[in-house]
């Protein structure tokens, strides 16, 4: 069984495509969002989703959240003794939800397609397939967010040729998609966006905000403190959906401290943050040749296009009301649900092209006018050039006598080539003779699933050298991901059948921790669970547990226990 996956920044779900339609996986919560935290006790169990959250608060050391913006990096992230790299982590991400498929469907899920940021580079879309094999996956396709979303909108049914700009703001990340329908057929024309820009920097705004209101230094805050500011700014990030005014409160050092805010001062603080949403709009614009009214419709994908600061900043710069065509927080996973169904031959009529995210090319000498300067970039492939694609430049030797030549190969928009990224080199032999006088031929073939080939000729000997571009400084080697693999297959996953139990204890201990003066109440109500679960009585742990949530929401929420 195949299944389509959104791995997201915040938060992470699984669809497949049945009975000739996608269909959102629930998780073992009965949930269509699992929350993208992991954390690790010191026995080896790791935690995933909500209840993670949940021990994120009694233990923010041994949680990680947000690591998706780590991903093809060499950065670890330290949880208790254990460290792990980003795809590792979203490796248990993903094998959470590939357990919750398979106990969903009743059969056994080998295969996934994966949605990842438009504007992901090379290194973080191989870290992410990486992640799918530590998960147990194959890999069949790695899809970009905007292009599922536009997918699972159904764009073009009505039978009527349009361009759509895809606005995807998730928890990290942001993507702007410029698509055109033409019968069956969807092109996307440009793509642009911010790897390090979402929803999470929303709620980072409130936390500068409560900060200063306060005199509140955060960063010596303990680490459960930090955590608790930031829960209440998420809270109020949220609130602002409902209400024009809110109260941003947390008890810190044993002294309540609180902000009242209004939304006008809320947008004027996320100024920053939305002229950095106008930048990749603007560039994708350009890069399709068009203008804003030459847009038939913005359609919004992604939970943090819920905030009304984000709708307004949309409805100002495009001067209409954009559209929620499906649920935003489901409608990548969705689209890969259908690319699900297409790879599977279920789908017929779709026929979709993709873009390259980023110019590829390769290092050059120039002459600049004075003498000739090493260092300049060479675009061989530009962005938003239609895959797959090859593309061969010639470049000649650059010295006397040149015995080799050493072609980097790049990927990136800076006119220097020590600015962009280098995926790998290949080094051919050629003739010793004069500069200028030994052609090579360096050909790049990029396909749809984002993989690079990159071949140099010398026509003169025919030397030839050709490379796949796999792997990089900081991924794993075959014997270093057999030694992840393994040591990831010997943490034990939480149970699913506990994980309700699980989650509740979790939240009932938080709750003593942040409720001082409902500590005897938490206290008696936890032990008269624990006491049902050692019964292994399930109608008695069903109804000592719908008590202990009463119990638990009146405190938290101050809602009715009747």
């Amino acid at each position: 069984m195949m299944i389509g996956i959104d791995l997201g920044t915040t938060n992470s779900l699984a669809a497949c495509y049945r009975d000739g339609k996608p269909e959102i996986i629930p998780n073992r919560l009965g949930q269509a969002l699992t929350p993208s935290v992991v954390s690790v006790d010191e026995e080896g169990t790791v935690y995933v989703g909500q209840t993670a959250i949940e021990r994120g608060a009694l233990h923010p050391l041994e949680t990680a959240r947000a690591f998706k913006r780590g991903m093809g990096t060499d950065r670890v992230y330290p949880l208790g003794a254990h460290s792990f790299r980003a795809e590792e982590l979203s490796s248990l991400v993903l094998r959470s939800l590939k357990e919750d498929a398979e106990a969903y469907l009743g059969e056994p899920v080998t295969e996934a397609i994966i949605s990842v940021p438009a504007y992901f580079n090379d290194m973080q879309r191989k870290a992410t397939k990486q992640a799918g094999v530590l998960a147990g996956l194959t890999v069949n396709r790695i899809i970009n967010e905007p292009t599922a979303a536009a997918i699972a909108c159904g764009m073009g049914e009505n039978g009527r040729d349009a361009r759509y700009l895809v606005f995807d703001l998730g928890g990290g990340t942001f993507d702007v998609s410029i698509l055109e329908l033409s019968g069956p057929v969807m092109e996307v024309h440009a793509i642009a966006g911010d790897n390090f820009l979402g929803g999470e920097d929303f709620t980072m705004v409130l936390c500068g905000l409560f900060s200063q209101h306060t005199a509140t230094a955060l960063e010596q805050l303990d680490p459960k403190t930090r955590g608790e500011v930031f829960r209440a700014a998420e809270s109020c990030k949220c609130a602002f959906s409902q209400q024009q005014k809110v109260t941003m409160a947390c008890t810190i050092d044993g002294e309540r401290r609180e902000m009242k805010l209004d939304l006008s001062q809320y947008e004027k603080a996320c100024a920053p943050l939305l002229e950095r949403l106008r930048r990749p709009i603007e560039r994708s614009l350009r890069d399709a040749g068009i203008g804003l009214n030459d847009i038939d419709q913005v359609v919004l994908v992604g939970g943090a296009t819920r905030l009304p600061v984000v709708r307004k900043f949309v409805i100002k710069l495009f001067r209409r009301i954009p559209g929620f065509l499906v649920d935003p927080d489901q409608a990548v996973a969705l689209g890969a649900a259908i690319q699900c169904g297409i790879k599977a031959r279920q789908i017929r009529e779709v026929v979709l092209t993709d873009v390259c995210p980023y110019t590829l090319g390769t290092e050059v000498m120039v002459d600049n006018g004075l003498f000739e300067e090493s260092g300049h970039y060479l675009p061989i492939i530009q962005r938003n050039t239609v895959i797959p694609v090859s593309r061969t430049q010639t470049v000649y030797t650059a010295h006397d006598n040149q015995t080799r030549v050493n072609v980097k190969i790049l990927q990136g928009e800076s006119r220097m080539a020590y600015n962009n990224l280098q995926l790998g080199e290949l080094s051919v032999p050629v003739p010793p003779g004069p500069k200028g006088q030994e052609a090579v031929e360096i050909t790049y073939t990029y396909d749809v699933n984002a993989l690079l080939e990159v071949e140099v000729y010398v026509p003169s000997n025919g030397a030839r050298r050709r490379v796949v571009i796999q792997n990089q400084e900081n991924a794993l080697s075959e014997e270093e991901a057999a030694q992840r693999l393994a040591k990831l297959q010997y943490l034990k996953q939480n149970p699913r059948q506990e994980e309700q139990n699980r989650l509740l204890l979790l939240r009932g201990e938080r709750l003593y921790e942040e409720c001082p003066e409902h500590r005897p109440e938490i206290d008696r109500a936890i032990m008269d669970f624990e006491r049902a679960m050692s019964h292994r009585d399930r109608r008695e742990i069903q109804s000592v547990r719908a008590s202990l949530s009463k119990t638990l929401d009146a405190i938290e929420f101050g809602a009715p226990r009747k």
